[in-house]
């Protein structure tokens, strides 16, 4: 089950906007009422260009036009009132007010434009993240999942962080990875890794077998003008039999997961012979020596027993920083809430993750899978 974070509602939106749009109204009755009642050498009409200004600023050409409109109507009053409509003084002021609405008003339709096409990008992306980041079931065999993906930037919905499961046999296998870099060349070598483990994890019969067949997929094809070393994914390869308390590991350059036990205690699975990161095993097996296939891989196995919780993440998550430079405390933060089911696990993590961040943001992207051993 895939979480997300919190959105602003649309109707708090309006109602913020409705009090925004009370500003320029006040300020043009405020301007108006003294600048009628003060003396005839002080003139506060120039000052009526504030309203239309501070419109623009939040609302779209037709909001600001009119805001403009009223503040031309106000200054012509005050012009009535004070002399009259041809005095030389308020023709230019009403003048320049014309002039200056125009403007205001042409630069809130170019941001209204452009604010329309982040909207359609940010679809796009949502759509993009549906298709190459598919949602996680809550249930695969005897495991209850939850998943939760934090874009680093707000216009962002998709990037370099990626996360997949399948069914083989009686068996359950599971990927994290992190790609390295942002932007569409992070997400299309994400939608690479993620499409080669969908179609190797059903075939391949052991970890090391399936770790090589994702390493084969991702690595730079020097005939074709690629380097090696520009591009690669760290990733965390697990397989969990349905009918064995225990998870088989491959970490290929990836934090290590935790593993929340009862008690509040919390385990870093970490493996005693890591591989490289994907994409770089070429580069590691030919600078030791090796044939170009690389180091052999191999697979660790760790306890994981009814109850038990393994929290797969990626870097993101521990880079997140607080205004002074302090990095999120996961493992610390997991065991607080060790007894939690994954789903209630992310929600308190995400949230605790975004208030660490607060007054910064986050570095990376952010994903976190949470898994447990059910009965």
């Amino acid at each position: 089950m895939d979480l997300h974070p919190p959105r602003t509602s649309r109707p708090r939106s309006r109602q913020v906007r409705h009090a925004q749009l009370a500003v320029p109204f006040a300020l043009i009755a405020l301007v108006t009422i003294v600048d009628v009642l003060a003396p005839p050498d002080v003139h506060l009409g120039p000052l009526l260009v504030a309203a239309p200004a501070v419109t623009a600023s939040f609302a779209g050409p037709r909001m600001t036009g009119f805001v403009g409109l009223v503040a031309v109507l106000a200054q012509a009053v005050v012009a009535a009132v004070r002399t009259t409509l041809t005095d030389l003084n308020h023709t230019f002021q009403i003048g320049a007010l014309i002039m200056i609405s125009v403007f205001v008003t042409f630069f809130a339709h170019l941001r209204e434009v452009h604010e329309k096409e982040l909207v359609q990008l940010r679809s796009v992306a949502e759509t993009a993240q549906e298709v190459v980041l598919r949602p996680l079931r809550d249930r695969i065999g005897p495991l209850g999942v939850a998943s939760v993906y934090l874009a680093a930037a707000a216009e962002a919905q998709i990037g370099g962080d990626l996360y997949a499961a399948a069914r083989r046999g009686g068996s359950s296998r599971l990927i994290i990875g992190d790609v390295r870099g942002k932007g569409l060349e992070a997400v299309g070598d994400a939608a690479l890794v993620l499409g080669a483990f969908r179609a190797a994890a059903h075939q391949e019969a052991g970890l090391p077998g399936l770790v090589d067949y994702l390493e084969g997929a991702v690595s730079p094809d020097l005939d074709d003008g690629g380097e090696r070393g520009e591009s690669f994914v760290t990733a965390a390869v697990l397989d969990i039999p349905d009918d064995e308390p225990v998870v088989h590991l491959v970490s290929c350059g990836h934090p290590p997961p935790l593993v929340l036990r009862r008690g509040g205690r919390v385990e870093p699975l970490d493996v005693d012979q890591p591989a490289p990161p994907l994409g770089l095993a070429g580069l590691v097996g030919s600078a030791a020596g090796l044939r170009a296939a690389g180091p052999p891989v191999t697979a660790q196995t760790f306890a994981f027993e009814e109850g038990d919780v393994l929290l797969l993440y990626t870097d993101g998550v521990l880079e997140a920083r607080d205004r002074s430079g302090v990095f999120y405390p996961l493992a610390e933060r997991a065991a607080a809430w060790s007894g939690l089911h994954p789903r209630a696990l992310l929600e308190r993590l995400c949230e605790d993750l975004l208030a660490h961040a607060a007054g910064s943001t986050l570095g990376d992207d952010a994903a976190m899978v949470a898994i447990e051993r059910l009965g």
